[in-house]
């Protein structure tokens, strides 16, 4: 039996999801070979907030949103096609909101619950006591890289996964379950019993998350759950 060949769309996704992923693991790469030096120099009080604040946004935008960011150019996609509308946006929330329940009870329960403080990265502080109006446009980034760019950035790879490798089972999303796997490989694991209970809270936070989005067509869930629960517990 012959090789199947490959559509020009498949061949088109397959080249948009390369490209996505060798953005995204040079960016991290690049981070982890880098990271103590950067860290020191994001953390240096004694070094103006506006080169720290950029550095800091420029490897998690690499990280999170500047493959789909090329990808979209490239192709002439408008980020509405990928969900980015208000059609059922509150369905949307709502549903991904309860996904993050169990990871929001874990964290809680695990005792790394300090506080609700949205947007809150290294710099936050250093952002907001550094005046107006460099405080509002800081804030801004940070709204657009750690909040935006986070939540659509999955919304993008699990659509194009879908559409590259689509399925008939409703609970079978390829998408979902990669980008919960990507999002459990690329932040800190710990073999302990919480650590566990994480690991398997947040891959269901972020599977569910994107079935929501799959079926109310609306990726402002996943925006809001980077803005208001991710980056905020």
């Amino acid at each position: 039996m012959g090789k199947k060949q490959l559509t020009a769309q498949e061949k088109q996704l397959d080249i948009d999801l390369w490209i996505i992923a060798l953005v995204t693991l040079g960016a991290f790469m690049y981070s982890a070979l880098a990271g103590d030096q950067l860290m020191r120099f994001v953390k240096d009080s004694s070094i103006s907030v506006v080169p720290r604040l950029l550095v800091n946004a420029g490897i998690q935008f690499g990280i999170a949103g500047l493959g789909v960011t090329i990808v979209c150019t490239l192709r002439k996609e408008k980020f509405t096609q990928f969900g980015l509308t208000g059609k059922n946006m509150p369905a949307a929330i709502a549903g991904t909101v309860l996904c993050f329940v169990p990871s929001i009870c874990c964290t809680v329960a695990s005792g790394q619950f300090h506080g609700y403080q949205p947007f809150s990265i290294i710099v936050t502080a250093d952002v907001i006591a550094s005046g107006i109006p460099f405080s509002i446009l800081g804030m801004a980034l940070i709204v657009v890289v750690w909040g935006f760019f986070e939540g659509f950035n999955y919304a993008v790879i699990s659509e194009k996964i879908n559409r590259r490798y689509p399925t008939k089972n409703p609970w079978l999303d390829y998408g979902a379950i990669t980008c919960g796997i990507i999002c459990v490989l690329f932040h800190p694991i710990s073999v302990s019993f919480w650590g566990i209970v994480e690991i398997i809270t947040c891959f269901a936070a972020i599977y569910g998350m994107l079935l929501v989005k799959k079926r109310t067509g609306n990726a402002w869930g996943c925006v809001f759950a980077f803005c208001f629960i991710w980056n905020a517990i």
